[in-house]
Parts: structure tokens; sequence; C-alpha cells
């Protein structure tokens, strides 16, 4: 994560942006007291939305963490695909 202000973000915005995507940093721009701006991939953005989906129900939180224990302990199988 980086921390910068609005006056040196307009100085050179296109590095900030380019290290944002190409390393996957979150910017944030300082605006003052307790104020600030979060600057993020669209990736991480779209990753970060997904995972804030798959969580918005308990019942899909609670499947979730069962596959993961399930995982976790080796309680997994492989299937083969059926091809046409």
């Amino acid at each position: 994560m980086q921390i910068t202000t609005v006056s040196d973000f307009r100085k050179d915005i296109k590095t900030y942006l380019d290290r944002v995507v190409k390393n996957y940093e979150t910017l944030i721009i300082n605006r003052g007291k307790d104020s600030g701006i979060v600057v993020m991939s669209l990736q991480e953005y779209n990753s970060l939305m997904a995972t804030n989906h798959e969580l918005s129900s308990r019942k899909n939180e609670l499947r979730l963490d069962s596959a993961i224990d399930k995982l976790k302990n080796g309680l997994t199988f492989n299937k083969d695909l059926i091809e046409n």
C-alpha cells in the first residue's frame, strides 16, 4: 500500500497509476484530517466485489467455509469430465 498527498499525486499521476495497475498496489491519497481517497486497479476492485458477493449471504459463507475445511483436511476427490 502506498500513501501520497493530492499535490504529489497530481505531479506524477501516470507513475502512481502505473504502479497501482502493475503491482496490484492500493494507493491512498491523503486529503487532510481523516479524509482520503483509495485508488486500486479494476482487477483488484472486481476481485473485491466478487468476494463481497460470495460472502453476502450467511448460507453461502458457511458453504465456502465448509469447502475450505474439507480442502485443508484432505477430504477432496477428483472427477473426470465426460466428453461428448
